[in-house]
């Protein structure tokens, strides 16, 4: 009963969330990386929003995945007929919660493959790509939950992945959000130490707006 609640709640969210303009040239993709701080009105497309000085669609929701969830819990459902300019999306954390952070190859494997070409990513993002969209996929932080831990290395080997894929395509662009995030500057994260705080969500803001102009 408790997960059908928390179901109900996350959809009420995405029926509510911004949404995407019809003069949108840019939209927010993803899972809770990019929608933490909306109900205060600094999620990553709230903080896009006010330096670029034009409107930004968002339609990432907490809980999100790449492969599985349903409706809008689905980042690739999240962007269906979406048609602009610039797709910035992130994804796969909650792909990889279930299995064990030494036993990761397979989840990895069905998003990405070791050479970029295949999976569930670089579908969703060919898909993109054929609507005419530019594509940053930003890719994870190192949080302090998880800094230092035997989960850490399967996010690099995701990121090592996504570099492969975006080298492939110009169109393309892998933002790195541990270029603007410490694991130690505990003023860029919420509370639970995983999730961004305003500030984090504005660190990202800051390295994925330069990316916009291309």
């Amino acid at each position: 009963m408790k997960h059908v609640i928390l179901l109900s709640l996350l959809l009420v969210l995405a029926a509510c969330g911004r949404g995407v303009p019809d003069q949108a040239r840019i939209v927010v993709a993803g899972d809770s990386v990019m929608a933490w701080n909306r109900s205060a009105g600094a999620s990553v497309a709230d903080q896009l929003e006010a330096r670029l000085n034009e409107p930004v669609g968002d339609v990432s929701l907490p809980l999100a995945k790449v492969m599985g969830g349903a409706g809008p819990l689905n980042i690739p459902s999240q962007l269906e007929g979406v048609r602009v300019a610039h797709v910035v999306v992130n994804g796969g954390a909650n792909d990889l919660t279930n299995c064990d952070c030494g036993q990761c190859g397979p989840v990895l494997n069905r998003l990405i493959s070791e050479d970029g070409t295949q999976g569930a990513i670089p579908a969703l993002v060919a898909d993109l790509r054929r609507r005419g969209s530019q594509v940053i996929w930003a890719d994870y932080y190192t949080s302090p939950k998880y800094a230092g831990t035997a989960c850490e290395p399967r996010y690099k080997v995701l990121e090592a992945r996504l570099g492969r894929m975006a080298a492939r395509d110009a169109g393309v662009t892998l933002a790195d959000m541990d270029d603007v995030f410490r694991p130690d500057d505990l003023t860029l994260f919420a509370a639970d130490k995983t999730h961004p705080s305003a500030k984090g969500s504005g660190r990202i803001a800051d390295l994925v707006a330069p990316l916009l102009s291309r």
